[in-house]
């Protein structure tokens, strides 16, 4: 039977919706960030209420549990806790970053690729994927990395690979000596969570209510004013200009 599934990811700038029942779909991209913990419970139960569900009828709700946004995955997390509690359903959870390399498959990538998504304060999230035909496996888990390191790193080790995200356009000075194909423009889309979430359910990965943790692979997301200003100090010695 083709379950019934609904998933969300809020990790980056766009909430990403979908829906599947059977061969039907229903998709939805819209204004995330700040936006996110406001708006993303009424345009799930809208998405319902399109598809003609009720929570109770769904299988699974797939989440999208980072890395990415604090905020965004924090919210994504508890609103996915709090409707499988409700509904007594159980949950799905999706890697952020493996959703944008199956958007860039989807796109023409190849099986083999890197994935580097911004992390904002000058720092990406990264991580490498190979496709087969029973799904995505990880071959570097996700973390964080300085994009013109990790960017010298892989040219490097494998001159030719092929690197998805938002990374490459946020850090495009860092990335503009890699050779292989980019595919900036990839982005963690209902039609690829949807597609991690029924591999997901084929395996038997669901898990209960309270296992929609946040994947966090940043242990701090603020600095003190000292180390603000230290950086600062830093950023200004080297660009010679007094601060």
């Amino acid at each position: 039977m083709t379950p019934r599934l609904l998933v969300l990811d809020t990790a980056t700038e766009t909430m990403h919706l979908g829906l599947c029942r059977g061969e039907q779909t229903w998709v939805r991209a819209l204004p995330g960030g700040a936006l996110a913990s406001a708006s993303l419970l009424p345009a799930l139960m809208a998405l319902l209420a399109d598809a003609g569900l009720g929570l109770r009828e769904l299988d699974a709700i797939g989440c999208g549990r980072g890395p990415g946004a604090f905020t965004g995955v924090r919210a994504a997390c508890a609103v996915t806790q709090g409707l499988a509690f409700g509904a007594d359903r159980p949950v799905l959870m999706l890697d952020t970053l493996m959703a944008v390399a199956e958007d860039a498959h989807h796109q023409g990538a190849a099986d083999d690729l890197w994935v580097a998504v911004d992390a904002r304060m000058g720092e990406t999230y990264a991580a490498r994927y190979r496709r087969s035909a029973t799904g995505w496996t990880v071959l570097e888990a996700p973390a964080l990395h300085a994009p013109a390191a990790l960017a010298a790193r892989i040219a490097g080790e494998t001159p030719q690979v092929q690197v998805a995200g938002s990374s490459l356009v946020a850090h495009a000075e860092a990335w503009s000596g890699l050779r292989g194909a980019c595919w900036p423009d990839s982005a963690p889309r209902a039609a690829a969570l949807l597609v991690l979430a029924r591999v997901a359910w084929a395996r038997g990965e669901q898990v209960d209510a309270d296992g929609a943790l946040p994947l966090y692979v940043r242990d701090r997301v603020a600095q003190t004013t000292a180390e603000r200003m230290a950086q600062r100090d830093v950023q200004a010695a080297g660009s010679g200009v007094p601060s």
